[in-house]
């Protein structure tokens, strides 16, 4: 349930609150916004919530108890009303500027990985991704460079100011990759690895948490609950398409889920149209798509030479056509209020 204090509510009436709740033996997480101070309560059974409800608005500091029935408390909007902007070194995720992440599926050298970052920061992204740990369905697949790639990584960020987007993969990695990483990435394989959830959400750096592949949205929120349950909510949500019975594409790019996830969470919703299509011709037609529906934030992979690339390098843009989806894509922003 949240809690809705009136605007007159003193630090102390705040403090006298939450020790109540935790004397209940409840969790509790503060928001604090513009007009309004909100505080979750996590753990009352349903069947108390009335009467609760009922006992702390005796409290004249308490405007209003509200019970949430959604399995997802955290990440909602009745919690959090207001949109979550998270600022990555100085790059605002969130706001009116839709942020456009790009850089190679996996780094393979530093020369690749420099030249890559370079000329996506010279048309306007803000943020490198670039895959040091990468999942793959076989065991004989590229599984990439580990450490290596991370230490590539930082040197691309000295010389373009980029921050860094990367996967971790194992609760035993994420100090790890925590050390390089501006932004920590749980992909679609790992939505429900709990234990990793759990283990980033500690790590207090942001966390791109994609959806699974076959996972709905509720299921999604659920997953970020858990990294917000441990204290991190800076958390971004990506659509990276869904499993279907569609075998043209490499998954269902499914563009209802950003507006669902707006009207849902405050979290920040970016779209991943290079593993929502698999194909590099429908990735710009896509992109814009997102931007339209509402998008905070693009993922888009770049490659040099995508012929030559030892990952997904068919859904993989040269530099020149990611040159020209940035032209493009700000035409599309100004069309619905935002700016690239």
């Amino acid at each position: 349930m949240i809690i809705i204090l009136t605007p007159s509510a003193t630090e102390s009436d705040l403090q006298e609150l939450v020790q109540n709740l935790k004397d209940r033996g409840y969790g509790v997480h503060l928001s604090r916004g513009v007009e309004k101070t909100i505080v979750g309560a996590i753990g009352a059974p349903d069947e108390d919530k009335a009467t609760i409800a009922e006992q702390l608005s005796s409290f004249n500091y308490v405007e209003r108890v509200i019970p949430i029935l959604k399995p997802y408390k955290i990440v909602g909007r009745e919690f959090h009303p207001d949109k979550t902007v998270i600022t990555v070194r100085g790059v605002e995720i969130g706001g009116a500027r839709i942020v456009v992440m790009a850089g190679p599926c996996s780094v393979e050298s530093e020369e690749q990985v420099i030249e890559t970052a370079k000329a996506v920061h010279s048309v306007g992204a803000a943020v490198l991704r670039g895959g040091a740990f990468k999942p793959s369905t076989s065991p004989y697949s590229f599984h990439g460079l580990g450490e290596d790639a991370l230490k590539m990584l930082s040197a691309a960020r000295e010389v373009t100011a980029m921050p860094i987007v990367t996967e971790v993969m194992d609760t035993r990695d994420v100090e790890l990759v925590a050390q390089y990483a501006d932004i920590l990435q749980i992909g679609t394989r790992n939505m429900t690895n709990f234990s990793l959830l759990r283990e980033v959400g500690l790590a207090r750096k942001p966390v791109v948490l994609k959806r699974g592949m076959s996972s709905t949205i509720e299921e999604w929120l659920q997953a970020a609950e858990y990294i917000a349950n441990r204290g991190n909510y800076e958390i971004i949500l990506c659509e990276r398409g869904i499993r279907t019975f569609e075998t043209f594409t490499r998954n269902t790019f499914d563009i209802s889920a950003i507006p669902a996830v707006i009207g849902l969470s405050h979290l920040p919703i970016m779209a991943d149209p290079s593993h929502g299509t698999g194909k590099w011709h429908l990735v710009a037609p896509v992109a814009k798509a997102a931007v339209v529906a509402g998008a905070d934030a693009l993922m888009i992979e770049v490659h040099p030479n995508p012929e030559k690339a030892l990952k997904d390098g068919a859904q993989s843009l040269k530099p020149d056509t990611f040159a020209q989806l940035m032209r493009d894509l700000s035409a599309c922003a100004e069309a619905v209020g935002r700016q690239m």
